[in-house]
């Protein structure tokens, strides 16, 4: 009889633990929340090479320091492009990363004009005209490579005609490109050189009433210390080039 007792009570306390259990597992306070723009988000396409692709743990991508900063000001943006960052990045304010982009690793200038040429219809189709394209250090691969320097500019200037012939309101935000490491070959340090010249005047000329192509400056104040390898970011690296981005685009966002 005794032993009867002490089972059913055993059987009780046990009942009791398991519906606890279950009952703390449902109830998370902080559930993780898929990042989902409003309606009237800002769009922005994030184009070029693997400065916008990023290779984690390697090297980052900028993209993921600005949609922090997107995150942190309440500014209502989505990131648009063909292709999703496939690495893993850590939640954020209990969001996840917004990983769509037109970032490709090792593209030389005239393959990001076959790219973007092949892929804007269906981008716009799928989430809508850009109000904005971030365009990562033009003719970069180009200068790797040791491709000519004219048909880089060539290949630029086609990828802003294209974009302002698809998207005729789109703005379009040109770098002047951070530097490779300074231990770099001369020619290409003098490669970017001569393209961070060359942006200047095509932001000037490919302008007009209602597309313009503005310059922002990520050139100045960077430094060895921000990169991971000779040309690609580190994380502080990758926050000095979102900062830059941020502080241009912050009153021109939904």
């Amino acid at each position: 009889m005794n032993l009867m007792k002490k089972s059913s009570w055993y059987f009780a306390v046990l009942f009791i633990f398991i519906i606890s259990a279950c009952k703390n597992e449902s109830s998370d306070p902080t559930p993780m929340i898929t990042n989902n723009p409003q309606g009237n988000a800002t769009r922005i396409l994030p184009i070029g090479a693997s400065r916008v692709e990023g290779f984690r743990p390697a090297y980052e991508s900028y993209r993921y320091e600005l949609w922090k900063l997107f995150i942190d000001n309440d500014n209502n943006v989505d990131l648009i492009g063909s292709l999703k960052d496939e690495f893993s990045y850590p939640t954020y304010k209990n969001l996840s990363f917004d990983t769509d982009h037109e970032g490709r690793g090792g593209a030389t200038s005239g393959q990001i004009l076959e790219a973007v040429t092949n892929t804007i219809d269906g981008i716009i189709e799928q989430s809508g005209m850009p109000e904005f394209v971030l365009f990562s250090t033009p003719g970069g691969n180009d200068g790797l490579e040791n491709l000519p320097f004219d048909q880089a500019v060539k290949n630029v200037n086609a990828i802003i005609d294209l974009l302002q012939a698809k998207i005729p309101n789109v703005t379009i935000i040109l770098e002047k490109a951070a530097p490779p490491n300074s231990n770099s070959e001369e020619r290409i340090k003098s490669f970017l050189d001569n393209m961070n010249a060359e942006v200047t005047r095509i932001a000037m000329e490919q302008s007009n009433e209602s597309s313009k192509v503005i310059l922002v400056d990520m050139n100045t104040g960077f430094t060895d210390s921000l990169l991971a390898d000779p040309v690609h970011y580190n994380e502080a690296g990758a926050k000095f080039i979102a900062q830059r981005y941020y502080d241009l685009l912050k009153d021109k966002l939904n």
